[in-house]
């Protein structure tokens, strides 16, 4: 059994990482369905809360069936960063994580997100100032370093357990790196196996099949997947993963027809959460991925792309059949 604080969770949890303009809670309702153990919520500016700036307060929504559920949120201020704890623990999340990865110029060039792994003293500090001011378990998720010359990761996690966080998710890669190259899952492996670590070290990136979630558990000795890009238009990763540990097997993948009931539920969600407008608008960046590989299937996607009457598009999903894979032959 693996704990975040008070929090119980199965051996190898699997984590729907907090993504921008993803991880809303449509999608992390789909994610939970099938399989997620914990879902974190899109990332929040600290700023932006204490301003009561729309978007940003909007994001704070949680749902009891998502639970456990982190709210995740950014900053590089201090009085900011706590004015937004306080702000977060009354809608009564379970866990409140600090966003240290981001690699997005705009965040990083105000000393947030990935930026902060320049200023390794402030990371620690401003974490120890938010795990007193809340009652709710802190987690943090970061990147191996600044860039390869400043990867310190092994003792960064040390000193921010030592302030009190209760795990720490790392994606294996630098900030300079972006989301290029492979994921280094050797180093968070050595975050793992120091003596002086004794909170759950999450592994993030590159987790996109259950294969590769399983070289995680049993080669890298990690205590979970955070699982991010792999999850867009493809929910069902979690299940496949459990399924694929308890059996050994690979579970079937889901029929055309299954992917576009998929996105029709995927859609109707986002409809009750941000009206018709950005429901439609904001589920487009899933349908690539709900029919990814699928042949001869480009004016059917085209359509339900330039479409804006959700309604047209509910019904050019429920048109779609599952059909038998082409058999090119040879002439």
């Amino acid at each position: 059994m693996i704990k975040i604080g008070k929090i119980e969770l199965p051996d190898f949890p699997l984590l729907l990482a907090p993504m921008e303009d993803v991880s809303d809670p449509p999608f992390r309702e789909l994610c939970k369905k099938h399989g997620a153990d914990v879902v974190y919520t899109e990332f929040i500016s600290s700023e932006g809360l204490i301003r009561n700036a729309a978007k940003s307060t909007k994001k704070l929504d949680i749902y009891q069936q998502e639970r456990p559920v982190g709210i995740q949120i950014f900053g590089a201020n201090l009085d900011s960063m706590l004015q937004a704890v306080d702000i977060v623990e009354k809608t009564n999340p379970d866990i409140i994580d600090i966003n240290y990865g981001c690699p997005v110029k705009k965040v990083v060039c105000k000393g947030a997100g990935a930026g902060i792994l320049k200023d390794i003293p402030l990371m620690v500090s401003l974490t120890k100032e938010i795990v007193k001011r809340t009652k709710l378990p802190v987690t943090v998720k970061t990147r191996l370093g600044w860039d390869e010359k400043t990867i310190k990761i092994v003792e960064v996690a040390e000193r921010l357990q030592d302030v009190g966080i209760k795990a720490i998710s790392i994606h294996g890669r630098t900030r300079a790196q972006m989301y290029k190259g492979d994921a280094s899952w050797e180093k968070i492996s050595e975050v793992k196996n120091n003596n002086r670590m004794s909170i759950p070290v999450f592994g993030n990136g590159d987790v996109n099949t259950p294969q590769a979630a399983k070289r995680m558990r049993d080669e890298y000795g990690l205590d979970g997947a955070m699982i991010g890009r792999g999850s867009i238009g493809n929910p069902w990763i979690f299940e496949e993963i459990k399924h694929f540990f308890k059996t050994g097997q690979i579970k079937k993948p889901p029929t055309l027809k299954q992917r576009a009931e998929m996105a029709k539920k995927h859609l109707q969600l986002s409809l009750q959460w941000k009206g018709e407008v950005l429901g439609v608008l904001e589920t487009r960046r899933h349908y690539g991925n709900y029919f990814k590989g699928v042949e001869n299937f480009k004016s059917t996607k085209t359509a339900i792309l330039t479409e804006n009457d959700p309604n047209k598009i509910i019904t050019i999903l429920d048109g779609i059949k599952d059909r038998q894979p082409e058999i090119k032959t040879l002439v």
